[in-house]
């Protein structure tokens, strides 16, 4: 969803909260750059829908605090699958 950025920034928005998801999720579900997503929902989306930013806001927060321990269990996930036997 290329479209204008208005919408974009409710819909980017509004998914987020929906699905409780992050600003990699939401990028490539709506095909845009995380960048696009971050500039949408924390910029944009202030001048446009105060109240669904602050929504966003707090789920981007928590995802914020998340993050390290996403972070580990990838890792661990990874080497964890490295040392399975071969068959």
């Amino acid at each position: 969803m290329k479209g204008y950025p208005e919408e974009r920034a409710v819909s980017l928005a509004e998914y987020i909260i929906e699905h409780n998801a992050t600003v990699r999720q939401a990028a490539k579900v709506f095909g845009v750059s995380k960048s696009t997503v971050h500039k949408d929902v924390s910029q944009r989306l202030k001048y446009i829908k105060p109240s669904l930013f602050e929504q966003v806001s707090e789920v981007l927060k928590q995802n914020k605090q998340e993050r390290h321990i996403r972070g580990g269990n990838a890792t661990r996930n990874k080497y964890a699958a490295a040392k399975l036997p071969k068959n």
